[in-house]
């Protein structure tokens, strides 16, 4: 089966909601890692329209933090949670969503992350994120993909700690330039989709949407892999490349996404 997982920073919404709509339907994704996502007045309500709008359901995710995972009809949700990571002083919060969904034999476990502009909260959360999506995929036996803002340009720590363990989709396969933001002169790439080594990258890049679109919708371009999903593997087998952790307390919260920059 071939899964398409994208990320995007919504922006909380703040744009032109109609052209965002139209982004995310062209996307096509079965899974969507949103960023920024809406957080305070009503905000079930406008995550929901939010993915109704791309034919799609909220999955996962908590208030706090403005992460989400969002699932369309093609897949199967098996179980969706959400974790704040640790909290840095001065910084906001931020947190990491979680969603398992079955994709032909084969579960998945699909994280969502926002990175702090802060450095050290940055690599700090990076692991914890990881760890923290190992240990659901390892629960389900399933293969890990994590996607999101990255705040950072591919070879920072941050990134280098994703790519030490999950498989940099455009990196892989490329489509397009990858540049992510600013959404109206993209000029870095700081988003990304990371998967496991059992995942195989089909391709990864900006998708189709209408090119009037992406600069009206949100401050950042959306990234889309493409994966091939392998037949179940035999009990036991992990996907990714080192056994996912145990034991993890999920019960740490961190900061969350300042808005400097925009991004």
């Amino acid at each position: 089966m071939t899964l398409r997982v994208a990320s995007y920073n919504v922006r909380s919404m703040k744009d032109d909601v109609a052209a965002l709509g139209r982004v995310i339907t062209a996307l096509r994704a079965d899974v969507l890692c949103v960023q920024e996502a809406p957080r305070f007045l009503r905000w079930r309500h406008r995550r929901g329209r939010l993915a109704a709008s791309g034919g799609m359901t909220v999955a996962a995710g908590r208030r706090t933090g403005g992460v989400a995972v969002l699932t369309g009809p093609g897949v199967r949700l098996l179980h969706g949670e959400g974790h704040l990571l640790r909290r840095f002083p001065g910084l906001e919060r931020r947190a990491v969503a979680i969603a398992v969904i079955e994709a032909g034999e084969r579960p998945v476990a699909v994280g969502s992350v926002h990175l702090d502009l802060d450095a050290r909260a940055r690599l700090h959360h990076a692991g914890e994120a990881l760890a923290l999506l190992e240990e659901v995929a390892g629960r389900f036996g399933a293969l890990p993909v994590l996607a999101g803002d990255v705040n950072e340009r591919p070879g920072a720590p941050a990134w280098r700690r994703f790519a030490g363990r999950l498989t940099d989709c455009y990196a892989v396969s490329p489509c397009g330039d990858g540049l992510t933001f600013p959404a109206r002169r993209p000029r870095e790439r700081i988003d990304a989709v990371f998967a496991a080594e059992g995942l195989s990258v089909l391709s990864c890049g900006g998708g189709d949407a209408d090119p009037a679109d992406p600069p009206l919708a949100t401050d950042h371009l959306p990234v889309v892999a493409e994966l091939a999903v392998p037949r179940r593997r035999a009990p036991g087998v992990d996907g990714g490349r080192r056994t996912p952790r145990t034991g993890h307390d999920t019960s740490r919260t961190s900061s969350g996404d300042p808005h400097r920059r925009g991004k």
